[in-house]
């Protein structure tokens, strides 16, 4: 696997000491994907000599990241990196941080300002663009083209989850796959549990199905412990995911689940705690810095065994 090396990391594994504190924000601690995310970013600044991090859970709470936001200010951190819950609550970090000249670096999630970031901000994440489109072209060939499928998504505030749906729906367009249809989609909030909840609820309808489309990977699994449970035959259904993560190169190790994509958490990460420092160094960095999305079947999951742990 390559890994992302930035302009940013060169110039910091250059530069002479320094001494930074660098607060963090997660939208949510307890999902698979945002804690690998958190753990490039603290991998990251244990390799840059003098940054030290503080961590808070904003539980999905939009209010409660503010005031994290406002507490790193008060407490006069260096950098803050901001994994958002709510892309539209952006704008008021940005002035915060801003105005008390604190650069701020948001990750994965991007803001609503991302097109009008001032220089001492930066977005660092994957173009969604690709991710649900990677995934459903790829579902679209197992399934020649034609087939009913059920739609996982992600909360409905959020960024990923509503341009990874619009990607579904795009692709299904195309003349390839227009033999496709979406029965239903529902929000699942990124969660195993509520996932396989939905997913009992749907097949209690006993409509007939050929494929899930989730937005991540663990809604597909919960859809998979769902139909599983109900004793559906899991070679006669095509399942999606995005994230890439152990999990769920686990359920496709297991042949449950057809499709992933890769998303580069520890790459994001490591840029963001790259940039942040950066920044809070008075180095430039890009305003956006992008870390691409792969596709991974079965022919190529071992190539991402270890990519995201």
């Amino acid at each position: 696997m390559k890994h992302l090396l930035s302009a940013a990391a060169l110039a910091l594994v250059a530069g002479s000491a320094h001494a930074e504190n660098v607060g963090i924000t997660i939208a949510r601690s307890d999902s698979a994907f945002l804690t690998i995310l958190r753990n490039g970013m603290q991998d990251q600044a244990a390799k840059l000599d003098g940054v030290t991090v503080q961590v808070e859970d904003a539980q999905n709470d939009t209010s409660r990241q503010l005031d994290q936001v406002q507490n790193f200010v008060s407490s006069g951190v260096d950098a803050i990196i901001v994994v958002a819950v709510d892309g539209d609550s952006t704008p008021a970090l940005t002035k915060m941080a801003t105005d008390a000249g604190i650069p701020i670096v948001y990750a994965n999630h991007p803001p609503a300002d991302v097109d009008k970031l001032p220089e001492t901000a930066a977005f660092v994440g994957s173009n969604e663009i690709d991710s649900g489109t990677l995934e459903t072209k790829e579902v679209c060939r197992l399934l020649g083209g034609k087939g009913a499928a059920y739609v996982l998504m992600g909360p409905l505030n959020n960024h990923s989850s509503l341009t990874r749906t619009k990607d579904i729906h795009d692709v299904i367009a195309t003349d390839e796959c227009k033999g496709m249809s979406v029965i239903e989609e529902q929000s699942a909030n990124w969660d195993r549990l509520e996932a396989a909840n939905i997913m009992t609820n749907w097949l209690s309808t006993g409509r007939e199905f050929d494929a899930v489309i989730a937005n991540n990977d663990e809604m597909a699994i919960g859809a998979i412990q769902a139909m599983k449970a109900a004793g559906v035959d899991m070679s006669k259904v095509v399942v999606g995911g995005i994230d890439a993560t152990p999990d769920g190169l686990a359920a496709m190790a297991a042949g449950d689940l057809d499709v992933t994509v890769f998303q580069n958490a520890i790459a994001q990460g490591a840029a963001a705690m790259d940039a942040a420092v950066a920044l809070s160094r008075d180095q430039k960095t890009a305003r956006q810095i992008w870390v691409p999305f792969e596709l991974v079947t079965p022919e190529n999951m071992k190539d991402y065994a270890t990519a995201n742990q």
